[in-house]
């Protein structure tokens, strides 16, 4: 699969209308095409069962620096996978790209690829630890994002309950920041913990949630009786 026939796959099903109503709705400056997340989903699974590592890695890079919003979100999802043998080029592309997230929807999507290859080795926190402390909003939203995998564990080992408290830590330190995006990514990642661990989401807004803005409050809270 080549770039130009990724490209051309995109625009063949495009539906009328709906970019405009994607460019209002993702607030979007880049070109939309406007096609359909079940689309994404469907041809980047059938790309990426009929590709090597490399070439889905080429193929990702050259999508995400076309700039077109769907072509980043379908880069974004070829390389969306739990396990990878020898990741080290999908760590490196992925990682390259967080300073250039500047809308939620491809953020989040580049952040759930993020999320598997920190996963397959929990020791990149490091890497991401750097992110939190970014001058760039999108990649210090980032840093909490693709750690939503520690705040969803039932049952998180030893290990697994380290790098929670790091990640909280990290929350903490957010608090102050106003910006909306950055209290909704405290607000969201408290939210999906309180699901596991009632008690230690109480604590984080027992020491924090005064300094919360509401909405982000209210949020953590969500699920908390």
């Amino acid at each position: 699969m080549t770039p130009e026939a990724a490209l051309a796959a995109l625009r063949a099903e495009i539906e009328p209308g709906r970019a405009a109503q994607m460019v209002a709705y993702h607030k979007q400056s880049r070109e939309v095409l406007g096609v359909g997340n079940e689309i994404l989903n469907t041809l980047s699974r059938e790309w990426r069962q009929g590709m090597t590592l490399d070439e889905r890695v080429d193929l990702a890079s050259a999508l995400w620096a076309s700039d077109i919003f769907e072509a980043r979100i379908t880069a974004a999802k070829l390389l969306t996978q739990a396990r990878i043998a020898a990741d080290g080029p999908v760590w490196a592309l992925l990682q390259s790209w967080v300073p250039e997230f500047d809308s939620w929807a491809i953020a989040d999507q580049a952040a759930s690829a993020i999320s598997k290859r920190l996963q397959a080795d929990p020791e990149r926190l490091d890497v991401v630890e750097g992110w939190t402390s970014s001058e760039h909003m999108w990649t210090r939203r980032a840093a909490l994002v693709c750690t939503l995998p520690w705040a969803k564990l039932a049952n998180p080992k030893p290990a697994d309950l380290v790098a929670r408290e790091r990640v909280l830590a990290w929350a903490a330190g957010y608090v102050p920041d106003r910006n909306w995006f950055i209290q909704k990514s405290i607000g969201w990642w408290l939210r999906d913990l309180s699901k596991h661990d009632a008690a230690r989401t109480r604590a984080f807004l027992d020491a924090h949630g005064d300094d919360m803005k509401a909405f982000a409050r209210k949020e953590a809270a969500k699920y908390l009786t």
